[in-house]
């Protein structure tokens, strides 16, 4: 629960790369650039953790004392909407993401649902609804508790992830938090977000399903994003004119709510997006 909006990369920015920074670094280097969020990727993960405990407790140490707040990406490789084999695979990685997580301190996975096939929507609801239930009956038996797992809204229609269907996972199994990707969400719906009221829709139908507190604290992604027909093409940097959605829209809508989001940069220049979105927000705020 973060107790102000907090931004930061989703994964390491290009310019900690080039300096050979180590992963324990990184949440001091946030912290000198004024950001106090940061997401690892753990997006390449198989079935178990492939980093060492010792290395996620070390980060979540270095997090702790430079304040930044930490989410992990999980594993690109889960399918809760596929065939049986697909489905116990993707739980296996999906636990193994909130086992690093717990040990990092991180407190949600993010993570795409899946994909529809040739199923119908509502089988496939159906489906990743049992999965994720069971996924958390595990976690429970591990004692961990206290990460959430959070599907994220998507931004092709062959992937399972309307807002719908993420806010209705989430109604109905506990321990999980909806990731909102205003990306995503435009991109799906070919330009949602024209207006400040397209974005109090979304922000109000969050609160009216999950309540206040879910609003007050949403776990977002942002960026500006190209697409076609067919959904989600590419990430575009602040500065690209010509693509949506724009993020002044959405921070005049988090000043009047007065929520504390933790938004992620997924933009082409991580840190830079997340610095220019922190200080668009700061203004609004003021203003």
């Amino acid at each position: 629960m973060a107790d102000r909006p907090r931004f930061g990369p989703a994964g390491v920015p290009p310019s900690f790369r080039a300096m050979k920074a180590s992963l324990t670094d990184i949440p001091r280097l946030l912290r000198e650039e004024g950001l106090d969020a940061f997401e690892y990727q753990a997006v390449r993960w198989g079935g178990k953790p492939q980093m060492r405990r010792e290395e996620a407790e070390n980060l979540g140490l270095k997090a702790k004392e430079n304040d930044v707040l930490l989410s992990l990406h999980g594993s690109y490789f889960i399918n809760l909407c596929g065939e049986k084999e697909t489905v116990e695979a993707s739980k296996d990685r999906l636990i193994a993401c909130a086992a690093a997580s717990k040990w990092m301190g991180s407190k949600i996975v993010v993570f795409h649902p899946g994909f529809y096939g040739r199923k119908p929507p509502k089988d496939v609801f159906k489906a990743c609804l049992g999965a994720l239930k069971d996924v958390v009956e595990r976690l429970r038996s591990l004692s961990i508790t206290d990460v959430r797992i959070g599907p994220e809204t998507m931004g092709k229609p062959t992937q399972f992830g309307s807002l719908e269907e993420v806010l209705a996972l989430c109604e109905q199994v506990e321990q999980t938090q909806p990731v909102i990707d205003w990306a995503h969400l435009h991109a799906r719906d070919h330009g949602r977000f024209k207006t400040v009221n397209d974005f109090c829709i979304v922000v109000e139908e969050i609160e009216r399903r999950l309540g206040t507190e879910a609003v007050k604290n949403m776990h977002c992604h942002f960026t500006k994003v190209e697409f076609t027909d067919k959904g989600e093409r590419c990430h575009h940097t602040m500065d690209e004119a010509g693509y949506g959605p724009e993020f002044e829209m959405l921070a005049r809508v988090l000043a009047n709510f007065r929520l504390n989001p933790v938004i992620i940069s997924e933009s082409p220049v991580l840190d830079v997006d997340a610095i220019k979105m922190r200080d668009i927000l700061r203004k609004e705020i003021k203003t």
